[in-house]
């Protein structure tokens, strides 16, 4: 099973591992997460989160990461590895993490894919029926 990095401004990252321990209360065991701070330089993002993947011990790794271009993201960047081990999906929300929750089981490819495709579908837009365009 892989292990789950949530990478994001502080603090992001803790506050979602709170929603996700609120919903799957089992899940501290695989998940593992970095606040950056706002002085936080991407190398430095990147040391952290090696030491946490370290402590963990996992092989392969899912890291969500807030904002894509964002110091967060451009520390995740550097994890990854040219065997595959480490997969980064960027845009983080509520879904995207319950659907890594869900499946995390799986292997880090499939993994990532279901977790981008919660992400997705986590977001919609509704109006107001009255404010929706009139065709004449």
């Amino acid at each position: 099973m892989p292990g789950l990095l949530l990478i994001a401004h502080a603090p992001l990252a803790s506050a979602l591992k709170a929603v996700a321990e609120h919903t799957y209360p089992n899940c501290a065991p695989q998940l593992s997460v970095l606040d950056v701070p706002p002085n936080q330089c991407a190398d430095d993002v990147e040391a952290a989160a090696r030491a946490l993947m370290a402590a963990a011990g996992h092989e392969d790794w899912l890291v969500l990461s807030d904002v894509p271009g964002a110091t967060p993201h451009n520390g995740a960047l550097r994890l990854l590895d040219a065997a595959g081990h480490v997969v980064l999906v960027s845009g983080l929300n509520a879904p995207m993490l319950w659907r890594s929750l869900c499946y995390a089981q799986m292997p880090v490819d499939e993994l990532a894919a279901r977790a981008a495709e919660g992400g997705h579908r986590g977001i919609e837009i509704f109006t107001h029926p009255d404010l929706s365009p009139r065709t004449s």
